[in-house]
Formats: structure tokens, C-alpha cells, sequence
């Protein structure tokens, strides 16, 4: 009997170790392949048409004729671009108590942008709550620089140094480490440099960068001051083509303080926003080659239904100017990544989370505008066609990652009725 009972136990013990391994051949490996895009990574130095694979959320695998029968769908993006998800590192989606705010999800997948970076629309006393009610709630990716200046932006407290505390900023940035990646000098309009001063202070404790917005020229304020005596390697200068504090001179030449302030450290960052970019400084910019190092829309409502529309539109300008396409993605993937010190952001890399866009490169004659309304003619836009965040298709122009409505499993619920 004991016999017999072996012999049952061994035959079972292989007989489910055959149905295992023949269940794990049946189940596809991957959740979505995405075939035959012409796939950019900057980081990972990829340049060509080749095949992505997402699995539980994350990359799986990126190469070359990877097997549909190894997914569970399969999306052909033949002729269109893949890249990691867009890094806007400067918006402004606090909602309140002021009103220039815009919610993060309205406008980020749209675009391509599957992380956000608020620039210092929270002080940190407001911080909390703005954890809360956006960041918490939200799809996008949502993290922020903190503004030096205890209250909210925008609450008539820009230039008062009483609120320009480094010490509990500082402390508001290490309670939250990698969610809060910079503290924010902005619109200071007063003599002096607290601003600066403090936010610099503050990032010194925190180990963190400082992006400044430098507000208005008074006195000895300038930016050669501001970039060879204030600011750090790695702090990062936003709105760097506004032409507001003489980034380019009166003769129509670059300010010779913008390439000192390169070669020092400085990160140059793009803010397009509703008047921070204007032709005639860019051009002047290209002209003596020097380009931003991230792009960057200053999103908010007094920006996106003017010149800056979204952040493939602002992609697109900067191509108007002459920049590649490989130029503009790293300058809103893996370099933004690196200057807010989340290297795991903005690529491809297998295991990263798969935070992916697909574009459209239309070709035609197209006119693209500044912060003043003034039209530059282009020759190429990016048209966003996918966005996934997390894996999950969170945009579908065209509706490729989906099925035709004859053959679509239609299903009826009682919350979402039809839905599949």
C-alpha cells in the first residue's frame, strides 16, 4: 500500500510540474508589445526601429523583433517615435488659493508628460495640503520645488523676507526626500538677494538644487552676480530665453554672463510660460550655440492657450529654432532627470516603470508663435499619439492601443456602462 502510495505521489509531483511548465508556456510574458516604432532613449543611447515590451507596469525588454505571441496585445507603431515619458520640470498645478494653477492630468498625458515638477507654487507651510489634494490624487507624476517664500505664490509675499525662512523650508524638504527634488526663488522684485540667499541656504541643508526665476533687475542685481557669486553648479536657471534681464544685450548678442554661467554649472532651463520666450532671444541664443540643457512649459492658466500651448509644442519650437529631434528628447527626458536627481526617471531602462510616449513627426509648413504672439515657421510638429503611465494607455489620439468598435468587447456595468 505504502507502494502504491509513492507511485501515486511521484506521478502527480510530475504531472504538476508538466501542467506548470505548460501554463507558464500558454501565459504570455509580456502585457504590451509595442512594434517596429523608431524607439530614442538619450540615456541608453538608442537611435532606431526596434520593439519595447511592458509587463507588470514596467519595461521588460527592448529589442529588436521581439515575438507578438509573447503578448497579450500588441500595438503597431510603424512610422511613429517612442520615447521614455516626458519630464516637465516647471508647472504650476497648486489650486489653490490662487488661481494660475492647472490640473496635473488635464494637461500632462496630452502632451507626452508623464511627470510634472511644480515650480514653487507651494511655500512650505501651504506644502502639506498641496500633498494632499494634487500629488496624492493625481495620475501624472506629480513632485515640486518649494518656494522659499513661506506662503503660496502669487499671495502678494514675493518680496517679503520675513517669509523666506531657509531653516524650516529646509526641514519641510528633508521630511519629504525625492518628492520635494529643489527649492524655488521666484518673482523677488526687492533689492538685495534674500531670496537667493535663503533658497541657497536651504539647499545646501536639504542637499538639494535651487531653480531661480530672477524676477527684475534692481541695482547690483544681474545675472553675472547671480551666476558667479550666488548661485551653485547644478542650481538651475529657468525663463533662460526671456530676455527680461539682459540674457541677450542691446547690440542683439548673447550676454557673455550666459556662457560663464554654463561653464560654471549652471543648468539653463526653458520656462516657456506666457512671456518668457520670446524669437529674438532664442535666435540670438542659437546663433552663438548655445541651447537650453531641459525644456520646460511654465504651465499655467495664464500660458497654455497662448504661445506655449503644451510641452510637444514647445518641443516643436525648439526644432523650428534648429534642434534635432534626439536634441529635444534629451532635453525632456534624461536630462531634466538628472538635474532634479532622479536618474531612474526619463528612460527605457528595463525594470524602470514604463512611462512611455509615441509621437507623430508631421511634416509641412507650420507657424509657431512666442510668449508676444510673434510667428516662427517650422517644418515639422510632434503630434502626441500615445502616452502610458505606469503601463496603462493614459492617451490614444487614434485610438492604436484599442480595437475597432465592431469587434470591441463591449460590457455593461452599473458605474461605467459599456466600458470593456
Amino acid at each position: 500500500m505504502k507502494l502504491v502510495a509513492g507511485v501515486f505521489c511521484a506521478l502527480f509531483a510530475v504531472a504538476s510540474q508538466s501542467f506548470a511548465r505548460l501554463e507558464a508556456q500558454s501565459t504570455p510574458k509580456y502585457d504590451i508589445l509595442l512594434k517596429s516604432a523608431h524607439v530614442i532613449d538619450p540615456k541608453n543611447r538608442i537611435d532606431k526601429v526596434t520593439d519595447v515590451a511592458v509587463a507588470n507596469g514596467h519595461i521588460a525588454s527592448v529589442g529588436d523583433n521581439l515575438s507578438p505571441s509573447d503578448a497579450k496585445k500588441v500595438v503597431d507603431l510603424n512610422g511613429l517615435y517612442l520615447t521614455p515619458g516626458l519630464i516637465d520640470i516647471h508647472v504650476h498645478v497648486v489650486q489653490r488659493p490662487i488661481g494660475i494653477g492647472v490640473p496635473p492630468d488635464a494637461f500632462s498625458f496630452r502632451s507626452g508628460v508623464t511627470t510634472m515638477v511644480d515650480a514653487g507654487t507651494s511655500g512650505w507651510r501651504e506644502f502639506p495640503e498641496f500633498k494632499r489634494t494634487v500629488i496624492d490624487t493625481s495620475k501624472t507624476r506629480v513632485l515640486a520645488f518649494l518656494n522659499i517664500v513661506a506662503a503660496s505664490m502669487e499671495t502678494g509675499n514675493d518680496d517679503n523676507v520675513a517669509e523666506m525662512d531657509a531653516d524650516a523650508a529646509a526641514r519641510m524638504a528633508l521630511q519629504y526626500p525625492g518628492l520635494i527634488v529643489g527649492i524655488k526663488s521666484a518673482h523677488y522684485g526687492g533689492h538685495g538677494w534674500p531670496s537667493v540667499e535663503n533658497a541657497v541656504k536651504a539647499g545646501n541643508i536639504a542637499h538639494i538644487p535651487v531653480m531661480v526665476d530672477f524676477g527684475y533687475l534692481r541695482g547690483e542685481r544681474s545675472i553675472d552676480v547671480l551666476f558667479n557669486e550666488k548661485l551653485r553648479p547644478g542650481d538651475i536657471y529657468t525663463h533662460c530665453f526671456a530676455g527680461h534681464r539682459k540674457e541677450v544685450l542691446d547690440s542683439g548678442e548673447l550676454n557673455p554672463a550666459m556662457e560663464q554661467g554654463r561653464k560654471k554649472g549652471i543648468i539653463f532651463d526653458l520656462g516657456f510660460g506666457g512671456g518668457s520666450f520670446y524669437w529674438f532671444v532664442a535666435d540670438a541664443a542659437y546663433k552663438a550655440h548655445f541651447y537650453p540643457d531641459s525644456i520646460s512649459t511654465d504651465l499655467h492658466t495664464g500660458s497654455m492657450n497662448g504661445g506655449m500651448k503644451d510641452m510637444a509644442n514647445s518641443l516643436s519650437e525648439l526644432m523650428a529654432l534648429g534642434s534635432s529631434l534626439q536634441d529635444v528628447v534629451r532635453m525632456s527626458t534624461v536630462a531634466p532627470a538628472n538635474e532634479i536627481h532622479h536618474p531612474e526617471l526619463g528612460n527605457l531602462d528595463v525594470g524602470a516603470e514604463a512611462d512611455i510616449a509615441v509621437f507623430k513627426l508631421a511634416n509641412g509648413q507650420f507657424g509657431f508663435l512666442d510668449s508676444a504672439g510673434a510667428r516662427r515657421s517650422g517644418t515639422n510638429r510632434l503630434v502626441t499619439e500615445l502616452t502610458f503611465r505606469k503601463g496603462q494607455v493614459v492617451w490614444d489620439l487614434d485610438g492604436l492601443a484599442t480595437e475597432d468598435w465592431k469587434s470591441f468587447p463591449y460590457k455593461k456595468g452599473p458605474n461605467d456602462p459599456y466600458r470593456k
